[in-house]
């Protein structure tokens, strides 16, 4: 399969929403509260915050990229954060998730930023084994609590 891979643009809209939404379904939750604010960051030169669409070569949506910069204060650099990153199921494991990732590590490496960091659920499976084929898993724990 030829992938193409391109910044989200004002054309890209529709099939953003329906990449984003599908992302958001996937881990049971309802984002069209946020599209509003992501668009926005995504469309914004000051933002430091890009989404990328991988197209097959009908130009097919197959897949979202989203990313932004993150301090980390023990090296007293930034890192890239890989965010959010979704593949339509007909596109498992055709290697359309590997080359969004990629992806996101040319980004970091052509800007000299030392990594890219990303979460994913534990009973992510599929998503693990390929996540694992990368590097090991960190061994950090998530927690989120309301202030």
């Amino acid at each position: 399969m030829t992938l193409t891979i391109t910044p989200v643009t004002e054309a890209d809209r529709a099939d953003w929403e329906a990449l984003f939404r599908a992302y958001a379904d996937f881990y049971k939750t309802e984002a069209r509260a946020a599209e509003p604010q992501v668009w926005e960051w995504i469309q914004s030169e000051t933002e430091p915050y890009w989404a990328d669409i991988a197209r097959d070569e009908t130009g097919q949506a197959l897949g979202l990229v989203q990313y932004s910069l993150m301090h980390r204060s023990l090296s007293g650099g930034m890192v890239v954060y890989l965010s959010d990153l979704f593949t339509v199921p007909q596109a498992r494991g055709k290697g359309v998730g590997r080359a969004l990732i990629d992806h996101v590590r040319a980004f970091a490496r052509d800007r000299g930023y030392s990594s890219v960091r990303w979460l994913t659920a534990e009973n992510n499976e599929a998503a693990r084994k390929l996540y694992d084929s990368y590097a090991p898993a960190s061994g950090f724990i998530l927690y989120s609590v309301a202030p």
